[in-house]
């Protein structure tokens, strides 16, 4: 766990659940305007006075769906790709974020469609069938214009949702069901598979130190040495990334919790 990564969570997620609790406060702020009679109160009477409420409201509304859009389509993958492309050998920072933006790219292009087709798409066909390409066009910036860009904020706001909504779903009904079944049968040892992978990055490391021990008089490689060393650097790369994650694993409570219910599955073996 990085500090970066920490930090981008938890700032992700109190935006997701400052934006949820906007919507009860609006709906709150409407109905303490009125008595139960349905009049207006005396302070809430002045049309200039809701209007600055509602602005307020509406500018809240705003400032929040773009950080989640920043969030969601820059913020976030420029972290997870700029630590994804790390390597423990070579820490060019420089390379790390070049990566990192080039697949940011692909995420900011989605992020631009989803507002162009919020922007225009709902639209309804603009009055008067005899109407210039020119005067469809000026009226579709005008009633841009006058909802202020609210509906294309919407519908990306709306399309996240429905994926969030898809994969909670998914994946909720999946890990309640899974989740106390691998607890009982646990998993291989981590400390286990911490010394094997150590191993194989011992063996890894030698077999790159016999192949550069080629060419230290001056020799260039051979195409098949070059290909096997490219081989072995990459896999050398995956087991160091698989160490951090046992290491992390290691100190998880879950799996000190399996360990302690891997009783169980020997009763549940039993009862088959």
């Amino acid at each position: 766990s990085e500090v970066i990564s920490t930090i981008t969570a938890i700032c992700a997620l109190a935006i997701a659940l400052i934006t949820s609790a906007l919507l009860p406060v609006d709906i709150f702020l409407v109905s303490f305007m009125k008595y139960p009679n349905g009049t207006y109160k005396e302070w809430a009477a002045n049309n200039e006075t809701r209007g600055q409420i509602e602005d307020t409201v509406l500018y809240g509304y705003y400032t929040l769906y773009s950080i989640i859009l920043f969030c969601v389509f820059l913020w976030i993958p420029f972290v997870y790709f700029y630590y994804e492309e790390r390597d423990d050998d070579n820490m060019n920072k420089c390379l790390q974020v070049k990566n990192a933006l080039k697949y940011t790219i692909g995420f900011v292009i989605v992020c631009v469609v989803l507002l162009l087709i919020g922007t225009f798409v709902p639209l309804q066909a603009p009055p008067g069938q005899n109407s210039t390409q020119w005067e469809k066009v000026q009226y579709l910036f005008e009633e841009l214009g006058s909802s202020h860009g609210l509906r294309a904020l919407s519908f990306s706001i709306s399309s996240l949702t429905l994926i969030g909504m898809l994969a909670v779903i998914t994946y909720t009904a999946y890990g309640m069901s899974v989740l106390p079944l691998n607890l009982i049968k646990g998993t291989r040892s981590v400390v286990y598979e911490r010394l094997e992978n150590t191993e194989d990055i011992d063996d890894v490391e030698h077999q790159i130190e016999k192949l550069k021990s080629k060419c230290k008089d001056g020799r260039p490689l051979s195409s098949r040495d070059r290909h096997n060393l490219q081989e072995l650097e990459g896999k050398l790369q995956v087991l160091r990334r698989r160490g951090r994650h046992l290491e992390i694993a290691e100190r998880n409570c879950c799996t000190k919790v399996g360990s302690a219910l891997r009783p169980f599955k020997v009763s549940l073996w039993l009862e088959k």
